[in-house]
């Protein structure tokens, strides 16, 4: 089945029942990547596993409305599909040890538990492995987003490619040349061992940040947030919790996102517009969110050895989370836990927000000392917010003239049509 019959799986009506169609893809969003993994492991190849159970969700989409929805759908497409795989074999004449013993798993499954119920918090070791075959190193970064959203998230290429904006054949294109990739490199169905296990998961979760960041302020488009996106990180960064829960890096993570989301429903405007920090109604922050952070981060806390990049910025998340204004914010904490973060993982854009934070503490002439470094450097030439953060230190200095030149800049080179909207306003002096 090609990438683009596959998608079309999910966005088949199912004849007479709008409400079934919707269970089915219920199941799919949250049990896709738990059925592929195991099918994956039993048929051990990745691209026909995903097209297996694939071909499972049309039959669903077929015989649900006529049937009812079984207690365990889950369990259904995995035995549908694994029955294909059977009848596929058979009608290539091969007959073989793996086809028997897939034969022999159903059956134990079916005689164990034919009506289990079903319960969608449940992961296992297929998924996991699976999120690892999803952000392996012969991957490209683009490959590995689209491959990580497809087969663990569930989403649809056009999915992917309404959240990025890119065309949905080339997300197609990105994930059927990522499926050959990995076969031609004979990636094989397993988590990695130990020794590779922290560089494995760094680009795992590096995957689910840059997905994160993506629904956070999306890059281009019309919409300053795509919180779709970040829902779905923040899913599978729990996921992979409750799969690796005695990794620190996977708990701060999952802290970091919380507590960032925790202020989306502020972030902007009934019109869509942007809301800044200072301008946000903290009443509507989601309490939940910064208790289930916090709580991760705590979490992360209690594995020990400190610290890392992902800990230090759910810490100053959670910073801001805490903070009944603006004024009472502790500022002084914020530049020491950047300072910490841009010792043990130094970029020019961590200087950046270091800087942001200084001008809080300290006031704004000493953070623009740091920005005009940053500018001198060139590190960050062509990124909108330096010259943005600059031209709000200089309107707090009282420079308006050329806070609105540097908002003009900052204009310029925004991607983002909302984010655009706004510093041309500000550049106009409104």
């Amino acid at each position: 089945m090609s990438d683009t019959s596959a998608d079309s799986a999910t966005a088949r009506s199912a004849p007479g029942s709008g409400s079934t169609e919707r269970a089915v893809a219920a199941v799919w969003r949250i049990e896709s990547a738990r059925i592929v993994g195991t099918l994956t492991r039993l048929v051990g190849d990745f691209g026909l596993a995903e097209d297996l159970a694939q071909e499972a969700l049309l039959d669903a989409l077929r015989q649900w409305p006529l049937e009812g929805v079984p207690r365990n759908p889950a369990a259904w497409l995995t035995a549908v599909a694994k029955r294909k795989a059977i009848d596929g074999w058979r009608r290539q004449e091969r007959l073989d040890e793996r086809m028997a013993a897939i034969a022999h798993d159903l059956e134990r499954e079916q005689a164990e538990s034919p009506e289990a119920p079903w319960d969608p918090d449940a992961v296992d070791d297929d998924v996991l492995r699976l999120i690892f075959i999803s952000c392996h190193p012969v991957l490209s970064r683009e490959a590995q987003v689209a491959l990580t959203l497809r087969v663990v998230a569930g989403l649809s290429s056009e999915q992917i490619a309404r959240a990025f904006l890119v065309p949905t054949a080339t997300v197609q294109q990105r994930i059927v040349r990522a499926k050959k990739t990995l076969a031609a490199a004979h990636v094989p169905f397993e988590v990695p061992p130990r020794e590779e296990h922290a560089a494995r998961l760094g680009a795992i979760l590096g995957v689910l940040y840059l997905i994160f960041n993506e629904g956070h302020s999306a890059s281009s488009g019309s919409d300053w947030m795509r919180p779709e996106l970040s829902d779905e990180a923040i899913r599978l960064a729990r996921v992979l919790a409750a799969l690796m829960p005695r990794e620190r890096d996977v708990h701060s993570l999952v802290a970091l996102m919380e507590l960032t989301a925790a202020r989306f429903p502020a972030r902007v405007d009934a019109h869509g517009d942007p809301v800044l920090l200072a301008d946000q109604d903290r009443g509507r922050w989601d309490r939940g969110r910064i208790a289930r952070g916090r709580a991760a981060l705590a979490t992360a806390d209690a594995r020990g050895s400190g610290r890392g990049p992902y800990g230090l910025q759910a810490a100053i998340a959670e910073c801001h989370a805490v903070a009944a204004s603006v004024e009472e914010t502790d500022w002084d904490r914020i530049v020491l836990l950047y300072e910490a973060l841009g010792r043990i993982a130094p970029s020019p854009v961590v200087e950046l927000n270091r800087a942001a934070a200084v001008s809080m503490a300290t006031g704004p002439a000493s953070a623009l000392r740091i920005i005009d470094q940053l500018a001198a450097s060139g590190a960050l030439a062509g990124y909108h917010l330096l010259p943005a953060t600059r031209a709000e230190l200089l309107l707090r200095l009282g420079r308006d003239k050329e806070a609105r030149s540097e908002f003009a800049v900052a204009a310029a080179l925004a991607g983002n049509d909302r984010e655009r909207a706004l510093l041309e306003a500000k550049a106009a002096g409104r």
